[in-house]
């Protein structure tokens, strides 16, 4: 978390949209941090979104689209795979953003077999809140303090219940 995931991938959608491509924008229904018809960076930058309740959901949407965006791709099931290949198969260009791993450093759902079937993988660092070093972690917090190893895997939020981390912190 607050790598620029987001912004990023905002970012490449802007540009697809200055190239007179067609850009399509979902991200998971659940995901109802900052706004829930738009993709918002934990700096502010957003663009609107269409929040599904799957990952089949994303081949109803993305018919005519030229590119299409998936924010917080860790969210949706296993499906979520099969249809980015399915699209990228059809000619569309399939950006997908979200944490590779969670707070126990574990793999984050479809996440390794995507990384796995990915064309190009850009990893993003961010900087973690106690050292300023490069975090690669995520540390989910109750009530300020790390909450606990067997806590649930999902669970939405910002600075309130997470902050970046590294290795060593």
């Amino acid at each position: 978390m607050f790598s620029g995931k987001s912004e990023e991938l905002i970012r490449r959608l802007r540009r697809a949209e200055i190239a007179g491509q067609r850009v399509l924008i979902v991200k998971p229904g659940i995901d109802n941090r900052y706004d829930i018809s738009h993709v918002v960076s934990h700096s502010g930058v957003k663009m609107r979104a269409i929040g599904l309740g799957g990952a089949a959901d994303i081949v109803r949407f993305a018919e005519g689209y030229d590119v299409v965006g998936i924010d917080e791709v860790q969210f949706f099931d296993e499906d979520v795979i099969s249809v980015c290949l399915d699209l990228a198969d059809r000619g569309v260009r399939v950006i997908a953003a979200g944490l590779d791993t969670d707070f126990r450093a574990d793999p984050f759902g479809p996440m390794p077999g995507l990384l796995a079937r990915a064309e190009f993988v850009d990893k993003l660092q961010a900087v973690c809140h106690r050292c300023g070093g490069a975090a690669t972690r995520t540390q989910r917090l109750v009530d300020g303090a790390p909450a606990p190893f067997t806590g649930d895997t999902i669970q939405v939020g910002a600075l309130d219940a997470y902050e970046a981390r590294c290795r060593r912190c």
